[in-house]
Formats: structure tokens, sequence, C-alpha cells
């Protein structure tokens, strides 16, 4: 869609059906009636709006360069609390007999400033964390001080990390070795027996049953983590010789991230919870099952199966998993366990977002050319030209089909040598006028031929946007992951461009070109054409689940700035910015790849100087070329 059809009334009502936003946002988004994308950061407080433009305003305001990371602190604490507080809720209506301890897993968003928001919400919950590294456990260490909640501890372990895993039980706090794989065990018992301190054991179980989307290989007799039901036995026997068999506290299975089928989830809850009862019967003291992560995002607001949706609530999902381990320990007449999740992406996903510029359009038809008749011209010119002048309301597919035709025949004639570069910019102006004109006849007509639906597609524009999908959207170049990419503005006015965005990377993999569609994953999204001297931003959205740790340095384009946004009723606007986090510099990026900033400075003075000796340049000039290198090696890796 060139130019989309003038018949349609625009609305916010239409703008909400484009782009899903009520249907991904999860009630922390919406449009606007003003036409700007709004937020609503606290769940419990739904008249408190925060209108998304004004805060791109102030940031601009206060010289904060773009792009930029959005990071709502409200929302954060707005899923931990919900997440918890549904969970108490069904485990008191479902007369549980367990409590819920969850934990937050760091692999999805180490940032220090997002732990510590995790960790101060969910203090009343007893809410923890989950490790998977040695890095990360010492953050945890430090950082997860609630002695009544959990650490699990999971991923392979050495000597080091078991010790320190250890020096965690030492200072009393709840430190669950979850054993993934049987060598793990030995290493433990000799070390416990060695530091006299007894661990908190957990087993980590090889589940048959399957999850569903891209990682469901997380699961089955192939899965990377845990122990076949015979290892299992086998832990319990040799804990049992060392006298340790008490220690075994913690189930824990996980059959995949982003799981998009609840069937999935109700199956490995009937398969772990008979394997929780049974191994009770046997008499392993356990207290708890740890049931994984998986709690998926709607990311494109299809609510279906899809790999970038799912077909569930949190609400479901907890129900499931409530009810579910009670009929089980129920039948098997068997104490109900305290249950765990490790919940990651839908506790931040939601709660950061990528704002950006779009600073420029590359248009396939490119820039056009004077298409003037002239003297001794080649006739394919001559007859395209010919061909336009006769186009019309009853000619337009013949006329597609043509000009299809001399521009293949231009191609040829050009690669013979009997056609100049000069006609064949004519030929590329007159195609694309052409073509346009084509689409705009189609459109009208109430059935449009099928091969002439094809040409809105090949007349999309690309948007350049200033940002590196390599650093801020890494999972959509990586697993091709859909997400919510929306105009922050104009939302009030109908877009009439059909796009997919690059990014100032000189990667030709540097693109988006996987949006939400109406059916399914669009290969372009429609967005609005750009106003002279007027700046156009758009977000992407959802990026609070390993997109903010994941980017890498394509380019060396670094880390983006980054403000938190806090909600204050109180305030005249809503909100206000806590906190700047400067993004990386140009010398700070280069250092990280062993470059020495201030030897690169000194190596082009000397090269400048050159140049002032020999009188090619003046030594006023000299110096302010001096000033401009090194004031670019302190300035944002982004463009201006």
């Amino acid at each position: 869609m060139e130019q989309a059809s003038n018949s349609v009334v625009w609305s916010v009502e239409e703008a909400e059906k484009t782009y899903r936003v009520k249907r991904w946002g999860n009630g922390y988004f919406a449009v606007g009636e003003h036409g700007n994308i709004e937020v609503t950061p606290r769940y419990d407080q739904p008249k408190l709006k925060i209108n998304l433009r004004e805060i791109i305003d102030e940031m601009a305001s206060e010289g904060i360069e773009f792009p930029a990371v959005i990071r709502f602190h409200d929302i954060l604490r707005s899923q931990v609390e919900q997440l918890n507080r549904t969970f108490r809720n069904t485990i008191e209506q479902a007369h549980y007999e367990g409590h819920y301890l969850g934990v937050f897993p760091v692999k999805v968003n180490q940032m220090r400033e997002v732990i510590e928001e995790i960790i101060d919400a969910g203090a009343r919950f007893n809410y923890g964390l989950e490790a998977g590294s040695k890095p990360e456990l010492i953050a945890a260490l430090a950082y997860n001080t609630n002695e009544n909640s959990l650490t699990i501890l999971n991923g392979y372990k050495d000597e080091e990390y078991l010790r320190l895993a250890l020096l965690g039980t030492k200072i009393k706090r709840k430190m669950v070795i979850v054993i993934e794989k049987f060598s793990e065990l030995t290493k433990l018992i000799t070390l416990s027996k060695m530091l006299n301190i007894e661990p908190i054991i957990g087993l980590r179980v090889k589940m048959m049953a399957k999850g569903r989307g891209k990682w469901e290989s997380s699961s089955g007799e192939r899965a990377k983590f845990g122990l076949s039901i015979t290892e299992i036995l086998n832990a319990v026997s040799l804990l049992e010789k060392e006298g340790l068999r008490h220690t075994i506290k913690l189930l824990h299975f996980h059959i995949g991230s982003q799981l998009t089928d609840i069937r999935a989830i109700k199956e490995a809850v009937q398969e772990a919870s008979l394997i929780y009862a049974r191994l009770v019967k046997q008499g392993v003291p356990l207290e708890y099952v740890d049931v994984g992560g998986g709690l998926a995002i709607d990311y494109d607001g299809s609510q279906s199966t899809n790999d970038s949706s799912c077909n569930y609530s949190i609400e479901e999902y907890i129900n499931d998993i409530v009810y579910g381990f009670k009929q089980s320990c129920d039948l098997e007449e068997v104490p109900h366990p305290n249950l765990v999740s490790e919940s990651g992406r839908a506790m931040t996903a939601h709660h950061s977002c990528v704002v950006t510029k779009v600073i420029g359009e590359i248009h396939p038809s490119g820039a056009k050319y004077n298409t003037r008749k002239t003297t001794g011209e080649h006739i394919i010119v001559t007859n395209m030209r010919t061909i336009e002048t006769d186009l019309n309301q009853s000619n337009f597919q013949e006329t597609y089909n043509d000009i299809a035709q001399l521009k293949e025949q231009a191609l040829q004639a050009f690669k013979l040598g009997i056609m100049s570069l000069e006609e064949m910019a004519k030929i590329e102006t007159l195609y694309w006028r052409i073509l346009s004109q084509v689409d705009a006849l189609a459109q009208r007509q109430e059935f449009v031929p099928e091969e002439l639906k094809e040409i809105p597609e090949m007349m999309s524009s690309q948007y350049l946007a200033n940002f590196s999908v390599f650093q801020s959207a890494a999972d959509s170049w990586a697993i091709d992951q859909v997400l919510p990419i929306v105009p922050i503005s104009r939302l009030n006015e109908q877009p009439t461009k059909l796009c997919s965005l690059v990014d100032i990377t000189c990667d030709s993999d540097g693109k988006i070109d996987k949006f939400i569609g109406e059916d399914t994953i669009a290969k372009h999204i429609p967005m609005h054409q750009l106003k002279e001297g007027e700046d156009y931003f758009i977000g992407l959205f959802l990026t609070g689940a390993y997109q903010d740790v994941m980017g890498d340095m394509h380019n060396l384009f670094g880390r983006l700035n980054e403000v938190h946004i806090v909600s204050y009723d109180d305030d005249p606007k809503d909100f206000y910015i806590e906190e700047v986090v400067k993004g990386s510099s140009v010398d700070k990026v280069l250092s990280t790849m062993q470059y020495t900033p201030e030897i690169l400075a000194q190596m082009v003075k000397k090269e400048i100087d050159k140049q002032i000796q020999r009188g090619k340049i003046k030594p006023r000039e000299g110096v302010q070329w001096i000033d401009f290198y090194e004031d670019c090696l302190d300035g944002y890796t982004y463009l201006k």
C-alpha cells in the first residue's frame, strides 16, 4: 500500500486493529485518544496514564540522545506482584496445602537495576533468584539477602561453583543446589563433608513430556540437562549411603522457554506430580517442586500457538499447576509440595522498550530522472512512454504485464551495449511511475487480480532507523522472534506507507522484516509518510527479556542510553525520570576491543601535524580537526 485508500475513516480504533497494542500490551500499553502510545504502568492504578511522547520530548529537552531504552520499573514491579498474588490467590481458592516461593532467573536480564527492583518488589512474597553460572551466583549471593526466599542454582557446576553455593548455606541462605548431571553429586558430597556444611539438594529430572515452540528440545531423553529416572534413583541411593538422604528437598523440571501451548504444561505437571508422589512414597523428603520457566509472552497478540504467542493467560497457567499437583497428590495421598517457578520472560519483557528515530526512506524506485523524449532514443523507451500515456481503468492489468516485459528487454539491451545509462534511468523512472498508477487503479476494483496483489510489496519502502538490530533486537535477527513495533505518535492518522525496517549497520542482515500481521506474520508494517523537519519516532516493545543483555558489538555500536521512568500521580505529566544511564561512548567500545583511545588520538594528531608542516593544513585548522576527533571519541556510537 504505497497510498492507502482515502475512503477509510481512520481512528485510534483502526490503529489498535492494525498494531494490536492492547492485545500484546497486557494492560500496560494502548493507543491514546491523542494518537500517541499511552502507558499504564501500575495494574492497580488504571487511571494513571503516561503519554510516551511526553517522555521522549522530556528526554530530548535534557539532551538525551536516541536511540534509547526506556525502562518502566513500575511495570516490572507490577508483574512480580501479579505473579505472586495470583499464585497465592489460586492456592487459597484450591485449598492447596503448600506455598509458592518463586525465583527470578537472572539470565533473562542480569542488569543490576532490574535485579534490585525485582528483589525489592518480591520481598514481601519471599521471591528469590535463580542462577545458572558462577557470575550469576556471585551476584545472587550479594543481592538475595532474604533468608526466607530460595536461591535456585542451575547449570553445570565445578568445585568453585559448589563452594560458592555452600558459602551461601553457611551465611544462612536457602541455597538449593540442583544436580544437573550425576557427576556433580559426587563432587558435592565430597566437598560438603570436607567443609562440614550440609547442602540443600535438588534433583532435575529429564521429562518425557515435550514443550511446544522453539525450545521444545529442552525436554525429553535428548535434553541437555537433567537426570533420567534411573539416575534419580541412583542419586537417592548414593545420598542414603552417605547419610545425606534428608538433604534432598527439591524436584526440578523444565520443558522449555516460551511455551506456546497450555497442553504442554498440563502434560508436564501430570508427569512431574506423579514422579514427586512416587519419590515421596519411597521416603525421599521432598518439600519443593520447581516447575521451571516457560510462562510465555504473547508478542504478536494472536493468542495462538504461534512461536511468538501463547494460547493461555497467566491465570490459566497457574491454575493448571496448582490444581494439577493438588489432584495428583490427593490421589496418591502425599503432602502437597511448595511450588517454585522460574518465570523470567513474563516478569521482564513488558517493562522496557527501545525508542529510535526513522532517519530516512529507501524506496525501490530511487531517484527520478527526466523522461522527456529525445532524438534517437531506443524504441523500448518510446514504447514504455506510450504505455504510460495509454494507461486507463480497462487495461491496467495488461499494462502491468507489458511494462514487466519491457523492463526485462531493456536490461538485456543494456547488457548487449545497445542501450545507454541515460535510457536505463528513463526506463526505471517510467516503470516505477506506471507501476504506482497501476496499483492505484487496481485498489479501486472490488476484485484485484492475484498477480497485482504483489505490487504493494514491490513498492514498499525501507525505513532507515537509527539503531542496531544486533544490539537492540538480537532475537529478531537470530531466531526470527517477532517484536511489536509501533509508531509512537500520529496513530490518529492513517499510515500510508508499507515498510520494512533497516538499521544503520553495514550488514545486509541488519533489518527487521517480520511484523505482526492480520492472520500471520507480515513482511511489512504500515507507517506514516515522513514529514520534512519533523521527528518520527518508533518503539520496539517487549525488549526487557533477553534483548537487554544479549546485544553484541557489531560495527561497534554499543549499549544504548537508558532512562528509568517512575510513575507519580502528583506530577503534571504523571511521571518523572528517576535515573539516566549513559550508553556506550566510542572510546569505551574501542577499549573493549583492545584499542587505546589516547594512543589513537596521538596517532591522528601526528598525521595532522605532518600535513601542517607540509603546509597542507593551517595550524588553527589542524587544532580544530584534532579537537573534533577527540570529541568523536567521547561521543555516542549512534548517529546524531
